[in-house]
């Protein structure tokens, strides 16, 4: 019989929302709150509220990219974002949810203040 793999153990979180959580990340136009997810799930899983900085300045923000990861779901709680993904241009408004394959090339277009 093989030797089943120990999942990592999760354990209950939660987060409220707090300004001062809001952090500088790895963009200059966006600004991260960490909820905590992954050091509940041992590094399985992660999860961010996301809030994008105004103006809209292309130069900076409009530069194609993927991302290196197995799971990414999007979430629009406020406002709007316009998006090219393999070609297809989509404008995602407040309650707009989708998934970004793996390494799907994609740029952001646009997005509201």
């Amino acid at each position: 019989m093989a030797d089943a793999i120990a999942e990592p153990k999760q354990k209950f979180t939660y987060s409220h929302l707090d300004e001062k959580d809001f952090e500088q990340g790895l963009r200059a136009y966006a600004q991260y709150r960490d909820l905590g997810i992954a050091e509940a799930t041992g590094g399985l899983v992660r999860a961010h509220v996301i809030r994008l900085v105004p103006p809209f300045e292309p130069e900076e923000v409009s530069k194609r990219h993927t991302h290196d990861v197995q799971f990414q779901m999007i979430y629009c709680l406020k406002g709007w974002i316009k998006g090219e993904y393999d070609g297809e241009e989509v404008t995602m408004r407040e309650g707009s949810c989708w998934l970004q394959p793996p390494n799907i090339k994609h740029t952001v277009l646009g997005y509201s203040d």
